[in-house]
């Protein structure tokens, strides 16, 4: 198994954009703040359920990580300013049922990029990762709202089971072939 940290591929979106998809190194300090803060309100509302102003304190957030339970990839675009960061994706293992390891996952997506299939390449290469890992499902919490996220997961290919609950939708992703 390769070392997530090293993750880096080359991918083109649906308009013809360039995009590299790597791992979070910390160099991208910069670039993340940039783009949390370049976020508009709603996208920060459906990320984390509630507007919250991008702090120093969410950055670091998103910088930090346990490289043995969390992996964090970022979309980048290449331009006369440099590489811009224009999404994320991080899973962060929680546990599972009888010792089979199951992780949380989330994304982020900068409006101007919404549509194009990176929620859907972020997740296909994490699960990739995951099930490397010995991660045998994902799991999601996300606003019923929030038709798009909802369709990534169904569009995934994956096995997916759903739970309602006070508008929020609780997602389950199979990575692996086995009992439920």
């Amino acid at each position: 198994m390769a070392d997530p940290r090293a993750f880096q591929v080359a991918d083109t979106l649906r308009n013809g954009v360039a995009v590299t998809i790597r791992a979070l190194r910390a160099d991208d300090r910069e670039r993340m703040g940039h783009a949390l803060r370049g976020l508009d309100r709603e996208s920060i509302y459906t990320r984390f359920f509630a507007y919250r102003k991008p702090t120093d304190e969410l950055l670091d957030r998103a910088m930090r990580f346990d490289a043995d339970t969390e992996v964090v990839l970022v979309v980048t675009t290449a331009g006369d300013a440099g590489e811009t960061i224009v999404a994320a994706g991080r899973y962060i293992v929680t546990g599972g049922p009888e010792g089979a390891l199951t992780a949380e996952v989330a994304f982020m997506v900068e409006e101007d990029f919404h549509g194009l299939g990176i929620a859907g390449r972020l997740l296909r290469h994490l699960a990739s990762i995951a099930r490397d890992r010995g991660i045998a499902a994902f799991e999601a919490e996300v606003l019923a709202g929030n038709k798009a996220m909802l369709a990534v997961f169904a569009r995934s290919g994956l096995p997916m089971r759903t739970a309602h609950e006070d508008g929020i939708v609780r997602v389950t992703l199979a990575l692996r072939d086995g009992p439920d």
